[in-house]
């Protein structure tokens, strides 16, 4: 899988590149679709490459080009060369998207090299909108990228993308460039972190670190729930990340603090945080072993500012401290209790 971060990034040349590559060291590559113009460049490459030409459909006036699943499946290659992934089929097709044909091509043994931009990836396109103003037609399901062998990001810096020749109408700028470009690296390290993952779990190993940072605020109802969830907020959408926020089951508290928890509680689903509910006897071995299953790599806490006796030196916050070596710890000053 190449992904790119915009138009014109490289990512079909690549694609096609690739498949040049294989070919010359002996593999059976064939090519099932070319996305749009093909540049001087492309056609070089693609004019010494079998082709299965798309077969061409009309549907309610909009022109559509299809694979040719039945004569991909005849020739059976070892490689398939597919460009414009994210591409709809008509009505009545086989699927009716293009990512699916590329599924039951991989259902019956043939290898696909195929490419995308991240304005594709169904998962990201809020993101995207947020950026360019514009959302993409069709559409990718992150999780397909997961079942990916390879993923790599087609990455250049916007400024040579924005000096290469042509027109730049409808082109993000410099800005959005970078933003842009952010996005795909963050996906694509994404996807090898779950993969690594799936892997050291299906082998028994064990690991708590990922890629992306995963912010928990751990609330109660004297926790200073704004600035907390605020700056999780503003440290997930930086790094592209996932906000978190859990409660610990306490069935003895006050109608007052259950009505103050509830409303920390609706503040955090207001910002799109996950909410967690926490159970167990050791509210600290709780927020332990959630923070490593969901692989967090910052905490949020509360605490009091008043001066503790000595004997309360190992309150939950100091067992916190000792015993969170696989994420940072952040306290946030809290009302005090009466």
């Amino acid at each position: 899988m190449f992904l790119g971060y915009a138009p014109r990034v490289g990512k079909s040349f690549r694609m096609f590149d690739e498949g040049r590559r294989r070919k010359e060291r002996g593999e059976d590559v064939v090519v099932a679709s070319v996305q749009g113009e093909v540049t001087p460049d492309i056609q070089a490459i693609v004019s010494h490459l079998e082709a299965i030409p798309t077969l061409p459909e009309r549907y309610a006036g909009r022109e559509f080009q299809v694979l040719d699943i039945a004569g991909i499946f005849r020739r059976h290659p070892e490689i398939c060369l597919i460009d414009g992934l994210a591409n709809d089929n008509p009505p009545g097709s086989r699927n009716p998207q293009r990512w699916q044909d590329v599924e039951n091509l991989l259902g019956r043994g043939i290898g696909v090299i195929t490419a995308v931009n991240v304005q594709h990836i169904r998962e990201r396109q809020d993101d995207v909108a947020r950026v360019t103003g514009k959302r993409a037609a069709y559409s990718v399901p992150e999780a397909f990228l997961n079942e990916a062998d390879d993923i790599e990001v087609v990455d250049a810096p916007p400024e040579a993308l924005l000096g290469r020749g042509g027109d730049h109408q409808g082109l993000p700028d410099a800005r959005q460039l970078g933003e842009l470009r952010e996005l795909a690296l963050v996906l694509a390290a994404n996807v090898v972190d779950r993969q690594l993952q799936g892997y050291l779990s299906a082998h028994g190993i064990a690991a708590t670190w990922g890629v992306q940072e995963r912010i928990l605020v751990c609330l109660t109802p004297r926790s200073n729930a704004a600035s907390m969830l605020q700056s999780g907020k503003r440290n997930a959408r930086r790094f592209h990340g996932a906000l978190l926020a859990a409660y610990f089951e306490q069935a003895n508290l006050s109608p007052e603090d259950r009505l103050k928890l509830e409303a920390n509680l609706a503040l955090a689903r207001q910002l799109d945080a996950e909410v967690h509910c926490l159970k167990g006897r050791d509210l600290v071995e709780a927020v332990l072993a959630f923070a490593r299953e969901q692989h967090v790599t910052q905490v949020f806490l509360g605490h009091t500012q008043r001066d503790q006796p000595r004997w309360w030196w190992h309150s939950p916050i100091d067992r916190l401290i000792e015993e969170a070596t696989d994420f940072d710890l952040r306290l946030f000053p809290q009302a005090e209790t009466e």
